[in-house]
């Protein structure tokens, strides 16, 4: 098959199994439009209005000042791998091999990408938690996999076991997990996780973990599921500094699992960016090895905002879920009338000045039932904005 047919086979791909149901501009592109063209305070995107350490910030612009501005090394710079592996020593008790057991990537969506790419084959089923980041059923699609969910209902958005057990089969290539959750803000407890363990081994499925917002949960312990026994041999852990440090855009990310899984998954990664980001990586690598202190202030900081924003969405007459950890926080516009979220999201800047994504964009279009009338807002913005989000959302109840 030619080249242009390949891409025309995955677009097909991600066309039938995207979050959205179809291949058009995502709802956060949209939503972000609409927050610029209305002037809306926008709560749609998770990316914060704040600058990150000023140690991480110092160390990029050193490092770019050194002419650290060429291509790095393909599996990353030494710098970075071995922060990553003193990070998992220090934060997990996991000892990896920075030579050979990690793998930076251009953020977590290109390691998700070269994971799933790289090992799946047509018809493998990849088991999910439903609502999922949209990016999951596209690269599903783009690698003519089988997407599979288990559903997460509010208000604990936690999976059943049973829902699990029935989920997972011989036909599973893949059990991706995504703890702490985006966008329900939930965190996996560890009987979860260790069900998850035992699935795998029993029907020889590797597992992904997008841990991204790892260092961002509020009183909950992160559990990285290859900290528990029998895992690390079959699991791929991803991560990245951007939700950590407040540099979204840098797109660093990575990826720590055995040396047998990553050298298929660096076959493909290195058809996708090849490399990325040479002055961030030691940048990153500086604030991995930042004082206890930085990453438990960036968890109550968010956490404080998280209340913040709650307060104001109780006080505006949404029903409430109360997130562990992340960014985000889900409220039900069901007492104020609403029956579809995507309509009143569309409607929610006239209304209050405000953006937000529905959380139908989170689920197959098949199975909306239970997500028709929940609304994601970040709040990882600055106070006064959360303040004055809350105090124009107040008008709704008005």
């Amino acid at each position: 098959m030619s080249v242009s047919g390949s891409w025309e086979r995955a677009a097909r791909g991600a066309m039938l199994l995207g979050a959205n149901g179809e291949l058009s501009a995502t709802i956060f592109a949209e939503m972000s439009a609409l927050a610029t063209s209305t002037g809306s305070i926008n709560l749609g995107q998770g990316f914060p209005d704040e600058d990150g350490p000023v140690e991480v910030l110092e160390a990029a612009r050193q490092a770019i000042s050194d002419g650290v501005n060429q291509y790095p090394p393909g599996t990353g710079m030494p710098v970075l791998r071995e922060a990553i592996a003193a990070h998992q020593q220090r934060f997990y008790g996991i000892a990896v091999d920075a030579a050979t057991q990690v793998l930076v990537t251009a953020g977590a969506t290109e390691a998700l990408a070269a994971t799933i790419l790289a090992l799946t084959d047509e018809g493998d089923e990849v088991v999910t938690l439903e609502p999922f980041y949209d990016a999951y059923a596209a690269l599903i699609g783009l690698g003519r996999a089988t997407h599979v969910t288990v559903p997460l209902r509010a208000p604990s958005f936690q999976p059943d076991h049973d829902d699990l057990r029935r989920a997972v089969t011989d036909r599973t290539r893949l059990i991706l997990i995504n703890s702490p959750h985006n966008p329900t803000g939930s965190v996996l407890p560890r009987e979860t996780l260790e069900l998850i363990v035992e699935l795998a081994h029993e029907h020889d499925a590797i597992i992904v973990t997008d841990e991204v917002y790892e260092h961002l949960t509020f009183g909950v312990p992160q559990v990285p599921t290859s900290s528990l026994p029998g895992a690390f041999e079959r699991t791929v852990t991803i991560s990245s500094g951007g939700k950590t440090f407040s540099a979204t855009g840098w797109k660093i990310g990575w990826i720590v699992a055995p040396e047998s899984l990553i050298k298929p998954i660096l076959a493909v990664k290195q058809f996708l960016t090849y490399v990325n980001g040479a002055p961030f990586q030691p940048a990153i690598a500086v604030g991995l090895g930042l004082p206890d202190a930085y990453f438990a202030g960036a968890a109550s900081t968010l956490r404080r905002k998280s209340e913040i924003l709650g307060a104001g969405l109780t006080a505006a007459g949404f029903g409430v879920s109360t997130p562990q950890a992340g960014y985000f926080i889900v409220a039900d516009a069901a007492p104020l009338g609403v029956t579809d979220a995507a309509e009143f999201c569309r409607a929610l800047p006239a209304l209050a000045g405000v953006v937000a994504v529905p959380l139908t964009a989170f689920v197959h279009p098949d199975r909306r039932d239970g997500y028709n009338t929940l609304v994601r807002f970040a709040f990882c913005k600055r106070v006064e904005v959360l303040e004055r989000a809350a105090s124009q959302l107040a008008g709704l109840r008005r």
